[in-house]
């Protein structure tokens, strides 16, 4: 038992310690300082409130860590309904918080279904590939990966909880490649969601996109029919893009969409642009090493919107300067490459997976968290990890990270089970 324990990953770990700690003096910083005077409710609760949710988070990780391999795999698609029922009890019996009902209270404790949705679904798409007989890849059995992930998605849709689900359908290519699709098919899938992007922010580079795409995949394929396929994807969302925003979207929501390539123009600091500017004044006035914990003249005038939840790296950037942020940064890069590593390490299909589905929920909200708040993205609405105020977050994204070191830890038992 003692030699097991061995396999317990420290890295892991103490970048998550590193993350959480710093999470929470910034939560305080955007709680306890003048701009807690500007909220029409207390915001300190957001602190204490936090604290509270990690004392849970590490009672369920020393938990998870002494639970069996079979659990998981056994529990796997049991609570994957679980949570399939917990969204559908949110679209009937949920409270609706910023626009979103996807909140079930149980007495004074509020949960974000859509939240623990994630891990469920990461554990259930593990189970399946893990179950796969014989191990190859096929599109009858990428449909069913896309299936079990697309299902809780469409109710989080309905839940009106749009950034969630953005990271399910962000999950889509992470799976398929992890479990072995063809590359060229993956580069399909990905291409519609850039070509989406710059038909956002340019419609020329769209276009010129669109065409070097399809000559890299006809050069690389030599295949006219992938070609036209490519022409369709790829040309088709551009084409919707640009009809969605000139014809079917409110100005509002075009307005919502648009802010982020000049959230300082006229037509868009005035409204949803706003938060973006006040977010890149607080990050860029922080200059190398930041003004200091509480000092931060943005941040404690209450100028940042949600600066503890989803403008949060505006505290980071704005107390702890660009020196910080980078800290911030390459924390998250050593947690990301170490559950890559330790997936591989246990050269098991359901614990690459889970490794794997777990890293890539951490980079898309990273992605996102930090594009919103740089400008770089459209303002969604997506928590940064382990670090942003949230109780359902923080659950779920130690979660999966205590089901990753927990199948590290006993990575020789998998041989056991006829694998």
């Amino acid at each position: 038992m003692r030699r097991r324990y061995t396999n317990l990953d420290p890295v892991a770990l103490l970048a998550w310690a590193a993350l959480v700690i710093i999470g929470i003096m910034a939560i305080y910083s955007a709680t306890h300082g003048p701009s807690s005077e500007f909220y029409q409710f207390n915001p300190r609760q957001n602190f204490s409130n936090q604290i509270m949710w990690l004392g849970i988070c590490l009672v369920g990780m020393v938990i998870a860590l002494v639970l069996p391999i079979r659990f998981f795999q056994q529990a796997a698609f049991p609570i994957y309904g679980v949570t399939i029922l917990l969204l559908l009890a949110a679209l009937v019996f949920g409270r609706e918080v910023n626009g979103a009902k996807s909140w079930l209270y149980f007495g004074p404790i509020g949960l974000q279904v859509s939240e623990m949705a994630k891990v469920g679904t990461i554990l259930a798409v593990a189970q399946v590939v893990g179950m796969r007989r014989p191990k190859t890849m096929d599109l009858r059995f990428a449909f069913l990966l896309v299936g079990v992930i697309m299902l809780p998605a469409a109710l989080i849709v309905l839940q009106n909880d749009t950034g969630t689900a953005l990271v399910f359908f962000g999950l889509v290519p992470i799976v398929l490649f992890w479990s072995g699709l063809d590359m060229n098919l993956l580069m399909m899938m990905i291409a519609p969601a850039i070509a989406g992007y710059f038909a956002i922010v340019s419609m020329p580079t769209a276009i010129i996109f669109v065409l070097l795409f399809i000559g890299f995949m006809y050069w690389r394929t030599r295949d006219t029919r992938i070609s036209i396929v490519t022409a369709i994807m790829t040309g088709g969302v551009v084409a919707l893009a640009n009809v969605a925003i000139t014809m079917v979207l409110s100005d509002y929501q075009v307005q919502r969409i648009m802010s982020f390539t000049d959230p300082g123009a006229e037509q868009f600091r005035q409204n949803v642009g706003f938060h973006q500017v006040n977010s890149m004044a607080a990050i860029g006035s922080g200059g190398w090493f930041g003004k200091g914990f509480l000092e931060g003249t943005q941040t404690q005038g209450g100028y940042v919107f949600e600066q503890s939840t989803d403008f949060i790296f505006s505290v980071i950037g704005e107390e702890w300067g660009f020196f910080g942020s980078l800290v911030v940064m390459i924390l998250f890069a050593v947690l990301l490459i170490r559950l890559l590593q330790l997936g591989a390490n246990m050269k098991h299909p359901f614990g690459v997976l889970i490794a794997a589905g777990a890293a890539g929920i951490y980079l898309i909200h990273i992605f996102i968290n930090i594009g919103m708040a740089t400008s770089l993205l459209p303002v969604i609405g997506i928590p940064l990890p382990f670090i942003s105020y949230g109780g359902s977050a923080l659950l779920a994204n130690t979660a999966l990270l205590a089901i990753v070191l927990s199948l590290h830890l006993k990575k020789d038992d998998f041989s056991i089970y006829g694998y």
